[in-house]
This record gives C-alpha cells, structure tokens and sequence, in this order.
C-alpha cells in the first residue's frame, strides 16, 4: 500500500528577508516528487497521440521522451504552488503581494530525489493600531453651481462630437498611429498600433503624454506632425512605472501619425434629442441631480482621505526598501478606481495616472502604507464585500461615464480591474466604519478649502 502525500509533510523553514517580506524554504520528498511524475506519465499515455498510433496507446518510454521536459516543468509547477499554499496557510502567513524567485525557474525535478526550493513572499508588516475612536475630520458642505452644470453640458458635446479631419495637428489636436517604446538597449516595452496622443495646449506649457508616460517638453519634441509622418520622443522612465524595466530608463518612443484629427463638439440640442429629453432645461436638472451624487462622493472621498492622513501621520511601521512591480501596480489601481468612482472622464483618467508615475518615492511610500494599514483595520473590523455590492459600484461608475454597467463590466474584466473595484469598495467600507466613530464638524467649502491650503503650506 503506497504511503499518501499527507503522510510525507513537507520540510519548511521561514526567515525574515528584510521589512515585510519572508524567505520560504521548501523541501519536497522524494516520494512525493516520484508519486507526482507518475501521476502526470500516466495522465499524458492515456491523453498522448502521435503518428502510429492510437491515442492512449503510445509506449510510456516513448511519452516521456517526446513530452518529458514540458511535463516535469509542469509537474514542478503544480507541486511548488501546492507545497507553498500549504506553507502559507501552515505558517499563517498574511501575503499581500509578489511571491519572488531568482533560482526557481532554473530548478528541475527527478525521479527518486528530494526537491528544494526557496521564494521571497510580501506580507502584511507588522505594526500597532491607534485608537480608531474620535478621529477629528472635517466635513465640507459642497454645492452644485450653474457654472459646474454649464462645464458639464460643454463636456457632454465634446464626447459626442465629430472628427475632423486635419492636415496638420495644432494645439489640441489629437494624433492617431502607431507607438513602439523601447529602452537603450534595445528593449521594447510597447507595440501599440491605434495609439494617440493630443498636442498639447497652452494650458500644458508644453507637458504632454505618450504611452502612459509624462514628457516635459512634448509639444517641443512632437511638433506639428502630418498623417504620414514619424516623430521620435526621447523621455525618462517614471520611478514609480508598473513596468519595472521602464523605471529610470532612458527611453525612445517612435510614432508614426497616421491622422490628424480635431473634435467639433456637438450642438446642446443635439444632445437634447439623442438623450430624449423635452429641453435643455431637462438636460440640466438631469446632469446637475448626476453632480450632486458627485459632490456627495466627493465629500465621502474627502473625508476618507482625512482618516486615511491621521492613520498614517499615528502609525508606525517599516516598508520594504524599494516598491516592487506589485506594490506600484496596485497603488496605481486603488488611484484609477478613486477616479472612476469619482466620474473623472476616462481621458483625464489617464492623464493622472501618468503624472501618479511620476510621483516621488515618499507619496508612493505613503500609498503603500494606507493599504497596509487598511487591509489590516478591514481584517480587524470584519469588513466583508458582497457581488451585490461590487455590481452596484459598477452600475455607479457607468452611470457617471455615460456608458451601460454591462460594457464598464466587460471593461474591467478585460483589463483585469475587476478585482480593484473589490478592494476599492473594501477600503471604502472600512474608512466609512472609521467615520462613523469619527469627530466630525461642517463647514463651507471655501472654509475648508481655505483650511487646506494653509495646512499644507505649513507642511
């Protein structure tokens, strides 16, 4: 009788690697090892074909001649995640982040011997919490003015104007074609056909984006390109980018225009007979309803933000040296969802997080340690998220970009930002649970804003 994989544990050993992070050593035994070869030979005989025979009739020798190396690779893979899953769980490990291995991918397994392996993971660091009682936030009172409305209207014609074709781009103008970043060495980093990028107006002084990347003198380097013809940009890789290569580096991005296009915005009553309204009256009273929903998020988001500054300014904690790929793409998503649940247009939407990627490694620290300290208080708390709730959040933002929940849905499943939607509402819960035992005073916004601004000067 053959001796199960339960019976034969695991060696395991877990060292500090440094703030928030733990060295996983894993041996697996040999007859766990073997167990799991055999277990994927006779799995590939049975499913095999080749020529000259018939499928499940191909000798095993001649199985694992043709398809041994594929196999081991994934034998190795099923048994390491397998083995550290059971580690984590084991050790109660809280990990939030990436689970990192120089040696592991050059590692083999054999028959009839032990398999170790090692792999850096990211965990929750450890840390005291404050009181979560009494913290003093202020709440600004927010009013929506005919000027915010009048703004939003000339929004909505803009996104549902014509193109106009341009045989020259000037300010303002957006260029379609096809973009290829590549490092000095040769390295590409983006192929994208479809690409454009907006000349930039004077508003900018001269500050433009291409790629996702913020370039000072853009509109110097860009010029006034024609369909047809090919620019060059050189620029330096954000410290913060999601893309670890691209950080720092010195980077050329080579655009070939393909149109030139202007935007003539759509007449007001246009827009009045494609929604169905009466008039443009009922026009406005709809977008403003739709701004006083913005200006009570706005007023939550505030807020939160105020609770999230005194966690951070109480506690105490030390974070890794530098932000790995995980850390910056996920401080990177929790900033697009505050965005969206914010009605930010899609647009302006990318052109924050280009300039987030440019942010210093101090806001980027900060933003590390809000999660830390928030996914820890949400654990303390019990905060629970419901598909309900996820769906609704969903249905929020599509309302406030103008698009159906089910194409926003398709959207964020497709650029695999669902799962941001989650954590965003997670946090939200428990900055609201934090609020409802916070110390709160009202105030005019100009009030506040005038409050604001003085604080942070004295920072």
């Amino acid at each position: 009788m053959s001796t199960s994989t339960a019976e034969r544990p695991n060696k395991v050993q877990i060292k500090d690697a440094g703030p928030s992070a733990k060295l996983v050593s894993i041996e697996i035994p040999a007859d766990t090892v073997a167990e799991k070869l055999r277990g994927s030979l006779d799995t590939l005989a049975v499913e095999a074909q080749l020529p000259g025979f018939r499928k499940g009739r191909v000798p095993k020798w001649l199985v694992e001649k043709r398809f041994g190396s594929a196999m081991r690779k994934e034998a190795k893979n099923e048994l390491v995640s397998m083995a550290l899953n059971k580690a984590i769980e084991e050790h109660k490990l809280r990990v939030v982040g990436d689970v990192a291995s120089e040696s592991l991918p050059k590692l083999e397994i054999e028959d009839g011997k032990a398999f170790s392996f090692e792999v850096e993971v990211e965990v929750l660091p450890e840390f005291d919490l404050p009181s979560l009682d009494g913290i003093p936030v202020k709440k600004p009172v927010f009013e929506v003015t005919d000027e915010m409305v009048a703004d939003e209207v000339k929004k909505l014609c803009i996104n549902e104007g014509s193109l106009e074709s341009r045989e020259v781009a000037e300010a303002g103008d957006y260029i379609t074609g096809h973009a290829v970043m590549k490092d000095d060495k040769g390295t590409e980093f983006y192929n994208l056909k479809g690409a454009v990028v907006q000349k930039p107006t004077a508003d900018k002084k001269g500050k433009g984006m291409i790629l996702g990347i913020v370039v000072e003198d853009f509109d110097k380097q860009l010029g006034a390109p024609k369909p047809g013809s090919d620019v060059t940009i050189k620029a330096k890789g954000p410290e913060q980018h999601e893309v670890e290569g691209i950080r720092n580096a010195n980077l050329t991005i080579t655009f070939h225009a393909e149109r030139v296009d202007r935007i003539i915005p759509a007449p007001t009553e246009q827009i009045v007979q494609m929604y169905g309204f009466e008039n443009e009256e009922k026009l406005k009273e709809t977008i403003k309803a739709r701004l006083a929903e913005r200006v009570k998020i706005q007023q939550q988001q505030v807020m939160h933000q105020q609770v999230a500054k005194h966690l951070l300014d109480t506690v105490k904690m030390e974070l890794p040296k530098r932000l790995s790929t995980t850390q910056s793409s996920r401080t990177l998503a929790r900033r697009r969802m505050e965005l969206m649940h914010r009605g930010v247009d899609a647009h302006k939407i990318e052109e924050h997080m280009a300039d987030l990627r440019t942010a210093s490694s101090a806001q980027a620290t900060r933003d590390l340690k809000t999660f830390f300290i928030l996914f820890r208080i949400a654990e303390e708390l019990k905060v629970t998220v419901h598909d309900i709730e996820v769906n609704q959040r969903i249905a929020q933002m599509a309302f406030q970009r103008n698009v159906r929940p089910e194409q926003l849905r398709a959207e964020l499943i497709q650029t695999r930002q669902i799962n941001e939607v989650f954590q965003h509402i997670r946090e939200a819960k428990t900055l609201d649970s934090l609020l409802n035992k916070a110390s709160v005073t009202e105030m005019p916004a100009e009030e506040f804003n005038k409050l604001m601004k003085d604080e942070a000067g004295k920072n």
